[in-house]
């Protein structure tokens, strides 16, 4: 039985991702958000543009890994910066 070879960026990313979740419901009890209009064709809370930026960010993520030469430090820096700019103004 082969067994999964758990890289650093892999062990990084599942606590980082449940420091996130984790983080936005300790957030949303202490104060609670109403929908908002932003750039996004649709009103959004907090929650929502969360799950559409980790969603977004994860397909970007992949696009700039599987159709450009850049290294995959400049898709989580796209990543990241993506999900920075739809969590303030999305």
């Amino acid at each position: 039985m082969e067994w999964m070879v758990w890289t650093t960026p892999t062990l990084v990313f599942f606590p980082v991702i449940a420091a996130i979740l984790a983080g936005m419901t300790v957030w949303e009890i202490a104060s609670p958000s109403i929908e908002r209009r932003g750039f996004l064709p649709i009103a959004t809370t907090r929650g929502d543009r969360l799950f559409i930026g980790l969603l977004s960010a994860a397909y970007l993520h992949l696009m700039v890994v599987g159709f450009t030469p850049l290294s995959i430090w400049m898709a989580l820096a796209a990543s990241i910066l993506w999900m920075l700019v739809l969590m303030r103004w999305g």
